[in-house]
């Protein structure tokens, strides 16, 4: 009777050990992607611009519970770096240019950045070039950081939906997202050519700082518009299966291209010196108010 019982009891004890592994496997189980999505890209039934609106609110739906997360540690985590660097900047544009090189040269060296700040300052007037540049710098790479919350957003929807066998799905939400990052990109880029004359007193009171950087506002909203777009594009390749293609492309694009062609538009085409220009037009204009006679009482 007592082999008969403790059979039993093993018996017991090996269902419950088999119910709990299918408990634990079912918590673990990922959860199937919703095909909502394809289903409303798919239904004929619909007329384009019916599938369109239902299709539009199912994925921001999606993609901003996944990117707004992440675009709000990024810009925290930037917001460091910039507050640093406003304080600096108010104490001399000496102490703004020395918080570019410590910041661009500890936190971002991976990325190459300390090499256009080394290049700057082999400009004429160094120091006010690497002010100029640390602000629109500093702006660019804030900004950008909305663009990588949008990156992450866009590996993971795309790879999900592609996982799940819903090419219709994976496509739109490519569409979807390179559009919200890229009209955010423009309207910041918008911003920064309507405040191009007093942005810079956000880092330094410096007037040539600030009238260096106005003549660099354009070419600061072209970036911003452009790195709306090819952060998403890369997290859209990393999703496809593409990693190894994006990081030649990102190597040969900063290295190759991009490092030269700036040295190519500051030396050689003397681009590089808006910051001279700058500066001696706020002293010409110094030079007319002492210039003015006082006005007899």
């Amino acid at each position: 009777m007592e082999a008969i019982d403790n059979h039993e009891e093993g018996d017991q004890l090996k269902n419950q050990a088999a119910s709990s592994n299918s408990n634990n496997n079912k918590a673990t189980e990922p959860k199937p992607i919703s095909s909502e999505l394809e289903g409303v890209l798919s239904d004929t039934s619909l007329s384009g611009f019916q599938r369109l609106r239902r299709a539009m609110a199912i994925e921001l739906n999606i993609l901003f519970k996944l990117a707004a997360p992440a675009i709000v540690v990024y810009l925290l985590n930037n917001v460091t770096s910039m507050a640093t660097q406003i304080f600096c900047g108010h104490l001399g544009n000496l102490e703004l240019a020395a918080a570019s090189l410590g910041n661009n040269g500890i936190q971002i060296f991976a990325y190459g950045v300390m090499i256009l700040v080394l290049i700057a300052g082999l400009l004429e007037n160094p120091e006010i070039a690497l002010d100029s540049l640390s602000v629109c710098m500093t702006i660019s790479g804030w900004v950008y950081m909305i663009s990588v919350g949008f990156n992450a957003a866009a590996s993971v929807r795309v790879s999900n939906e592609l996982g799940a066998k819903h090419p219709k799905s994976a496509a739109f939400s490519v569409v979807i997202v390179t559009l919200c990052s890229l009209v955010i990109a423009m309207i910041l880029a918008a911003v920064v050519l309507v405040l191009r004359h007093v942005i810079s007193y956000v880092f330094t009171g410096g007037e040539t700082v600030a009238g260096a950087v106005s003549e660099l506002a354009p070419y600061l909203a072209v970036a911003i518009i452009l790195n709306g777009v090819q952060p998403v594009l890369s997290g859209v390749a990393v999703g496809c299966g593409w990693q190894t293609f994006v990081a030649y492309v990102n190597v040969g694009c900063y290295y190759v291209v991009g490092i030269p062609l700036g040295s190519l538009l500051g030396f050689y085409f003397n681009l590089g010196a808006k910051v001279e220009k700058a500066s001696d037009r706020l002293d010409k204009w110094k030079g007319k108010e002492e210039e003015k006679p006082l006005l007899a009482s």
